[in-house]
């Protein structure tokens, strides 16, 4: 499995939400090398919190698998996932997660906790942190400073 090649896609889902002024986060669910699932963040579109890339993947991932369950599957994701999203994996049992930037701020894959290998939980997932790093880390600042640029003018 080429985790560059499945992060493009997530980075394309990304490109797409900022084409929509929404934060250019994208996911991507793999399960046997296929893609079933793929999602930017829609959180200022759908007014929703749970307008989460991963989210919104994870739950389009259970109608094609007609299950809850997403053993087997992995996510890949442009940005470290937040506390609700680490929870959508763990309940969801997603096997592996890929994510490519970090998150200081609200990241629960390592920077501030690391929910989805607590094993505390009754599930654990592999973890694979800084694939396309930079390139996931460029497309967040290039939107939040032309977010800042489009504030002052106004």
């Amino acid at each position: 499995m080429n985790h560059e090649n499945h992060m493009r896609l997530a980075l394309e889902e990304a490109d797409k939400a900022a084409k929509k002024e929404e934060v250019p986060i994208g996911a991507v669910i793999v399960k046997d090398n296929q893609v079933i699932a793929k999602a930017g963040n829609s959180r200022e579109s759908s007014q929703m919190a749970k307008g989460h890339a991963e989210f919104l993947a994870i739950e389009k991932a259970n109608e094609v698998l007609n299950s809850w369950r997403l053993d087997d599957c992995t996510l890949y994701v442009t940005l470290e996932p937040c506390p609700m999203c680490a929870g959508a994996i763990i309940q969801s049992r997603i096997s592996k997660v890929v994510f490519g930037a970090y998150d200081p701020k609200a990241g629960s894959c390592g920077s501030l906790m690391n929910l989805v290998q607590d094993s505390r939980f009754n599930h654990e997932a592999e973890l694979i942190s800084g694939v396309l790093e930079e390139e996931c880390s460029s497309i967040l600042k290039h939107f939040f400073k032309g977010l800042r640029k489009r504030k002052k003018q106004s």
